[in-house]
């Protein structure tokens, strides 16, 4: 499955909309960078249609390192959650189910 980086969405969102690359390119980092602030804080960030990213807490747990079977504790920690929205859900699964080859593809924790 091919990568696509920031700097190809750029010149790609440059190239059809006629705008210089470095305005883009400014205006992109700068919605990232505003979407980061605001889950630093911990808000929520609800993009309709599209998704909605929030702060959530994993809990403290223990864990089993696999080779040495020695537990370890894991601390608590923030991360993000991202749940798909509307029109990105039709997207990918158009009748509501999953290809079969995408569940191979699924990282598991």
């Amino acid at each position: 499955m091919p990568t696509v980086t920031k700097k190809e969405l750029i010149d790609r969102i440059a190239d059809e909309t006629g705008s210089k690359r470095v305005l883009v390119k400014r205006i992109v980092q700068q919605f990232l960078d505003e979407i980061v602030e605001e889950l630093g804080r911990g808000n929520r960030l609800e993009f309709r249609d599209f998704g909605v990213f929030e702060c959530r807490v994993r809990a403290a747990r223990t864990a089993q390192n696999p080779k040495t079977l020695e537990r370890v504790r894991v601390p608590a920690k923030r991360t993000v959650k991202f749940k798909i929205g509307r029109l990105m859900k039709e997207r990918l699964y158009g009748d509501g189910t999953p290809p079969p080859d995408a569940l191979d593809t699924v990282d598991k924790p």
